[in-house]
């Protein structure tokens, strides 16, 4: 069995995470992906923590990914991405807009080469528009659209003051939104034999995964249920091992409310005045988790808990962390974590891939490459002699970015 995009060739001009990040689900799909950095390498080269000379960080958004470095400054590399792309299906970039185009390679200038291009661009706001040269990272981005806002009022007086989110969810967010326009395009040019260019933005992004939208843009008063589905203030409960276990979602909401009631088989909260309507649920909300971590604290396990809490329609979750997530017996059986060569003699553990097909087989991991570690590989492929690549080497064209040792 083959993977579902074997025989798709990428070639990768992305760095750090959002990027990076949709070429690594590419290329755990099947894609045969050649990363190309700069002198300067991938930023995401320095994110710890380092196993000898590899970034963790990096291993996890490039493991199976060939990588060549060049400095298109000259014309003989920019010549080279035009050989590579002539070859290839996708490029996928996330420079500022234009900074193709400044070296002679944008999109108009690609389709000479390869009339059925596409390449997938990705930046914090779009390549066109008023903001379109604005540097952008996940903090500002989840700043810009609402994302940092709406935390923070959540959070309310129990903040001291605003705060960032520990992820980048603008980061990985835009990197699947570039995944799927990817795919789109792959089934267009299936379909008609067209390439295009496709523009994913990081703004945009955050604002089509943001569930709330359409109440932020109303101006409906709600009577005090709380928004959406209300997943955002799922109570924290503790059982009697210590364990804190979360469920979904809020029983300020009144279709929810009705659901604990039946859960607790306590049918006498649904005529009792504090909790009679959302405003006095909030406003007694003390009261109200009392009643329901007082009943939660009657279970000695989570399996007890869960089976009740199951037959209410709702669900339960133990609050784990990620080491614990990755030794459980879901995440074994699942195999949920796998392990990639962390290039000094040993392994480092990273996600696997999410997906599983009935009908394909998903390659293996593959090595985290380090920078420039496939320049003679790929360039013999394009036909170039030892000669001609120890020349493009000697003259700064290549860099090679390989430890001593591992060359």
């Amino acid at each position: 069995m083959t993977a579902p995009l074997d025989g798709v060739k990428i070639v990768d001009f992305t760095r750090v995470l959002a990027g990076p990040h949709c070429t690594k689900q590419l290329r755990d799909l099947g894609a045969s992906v050649v990363k190309i950095e700069p002198p300067a390498p991938d930023t995401g080269r320095s994110g710890q923590p380092h196993v000898g000379p590899m970034s963790l960080y990096f291993a996890q958004q490039n493991s199976g990914k060939r990588a060549i470095s060049l400095d298109l400054n000259f014309v003989e590399a920019q010549d080279i991405v035009r050989q590579l792309v002539a070859e290839a299906d996708i490029v996928v970039e996330n420079f500022r807009p234009g900074t193709l185009d400044g070296f002679g390679l944008g999109y108009q200038d690609l389709l000479a080469v390869n009339p059925t291009l596409i390449m997938v661009s990705i930046s914090g706001y779009g390549q066109t528009g008023p903001w379109r040269n604005r540097p952008a990272f996940a903090p500002t981005v989840q700043a810009e659209s609402g994302f940092t806002e709406i935390i923070s009022r959540h959070y309310g007086d129990t903040l001291t003051s605003v705060e960032n989110d520990a992820y980048n969810h603008a980061d990985v967010y835009t990197g699947l939104q570039g995944v799927i326009a990817t795919l789109a395009a792959l089934a267009h040019r299936d379909r008609t034999g067209e390439g295009q260019h496709v523009d994913v933005a990081m703004v945009h992004s955050m604002l089509a995964v943001n569930d709330r939208v359409s109440y932020e843009l109303s101006d409906i008063d709600v009577e005090g249920e709380p928004l959406a589905l209300s997943a955002p203030e799922s109570p924290v409960f503790e059982l009697p091992d210590g364990q804190l276990i979360t469920i979904a979602a809020s029983p300020v909401a009144t279709f929810v409310f009705q659901r604990y009631c039946a859960m607790m088989r306590r049918n006498d909260l649904l005529l009792d005045i504090r909790f009679i309507t959302p405003e006095f649920r909030r406003e007694n909300w003390a009261e109200l988790h009392a009643e329901i971590r007082d009943w939660v604290l009657t279970f000695r396990t989570i399996e007890e808990l869960e089976a009740q809490v199951s037959e209410a329609g709702l669900a339960v979750g133990t609050i784990r962390t990620v080491s614990e997530i990755a030794e459980s017996e879901w995440a074994t059986e699942r195999g949920a974590i796998r392990e990639v060569d962390d290039r000094a003699g040993g392994t480092a553990r990273v996600p696997s891939p999410p997906w599983k097909f009935s009908a394909g087989e998903l390659p293996p991991a593959g090595l985290a490459p380090f920078q420039g570690e496939h320049n003679r590989e790929v360039l013999a492929e394009l036909g170039l002699s030892d000669e001609q690549i120890d020349k493009l080497h000697d003259t700064g064209v290549m860099i090679d970015g390989v430890p001593s040792g591992l060359s």
